[in-house]
């Protein structure tokens, strides 16, 4: 007999990543997701310059993710790397 994982559905995760006791890293999504942007704004902009159109793409927004993502993933690359060397608490 063989027994499946429940699955998870997206209310599910987001109640988990919003309490105060889970195991997902807040950081890492919001990067995440920050790169997922910046690449479908990119992709975009590949797919109108083949079709000869200009899509203007506003450089401060696509800074702010750029920030937003490089931040976000840093931040919590250096807490995984502190709480590996078991030096320092979780920022």
């Amino acid at each position: 007999m063989t027994y499946s994982k429940p699955k998870q559905t997206m209310k599910d995760f987001l109640k988990q990543l919003f309490s105060d006791d889970n195991k997902i890293n807040e950081k890492s999504v919001a990067g995440f997701l920050a790169f997922a942007m910046m690449v479908i704004t990119l992709l975009a902009d590949i797919i109108t310059g083949i079709m000869s159109k200009e899509m203007p793409i506003h450089e401060f927004v696509f800074d702010g993710f750029l920030i937003t993502c490089l931040g976000a993933l840093g931040i919590a690359s250096i807490d995984k790397w502190i709480n590996n060397k078991g030096g320092g608490a979780a920022v």
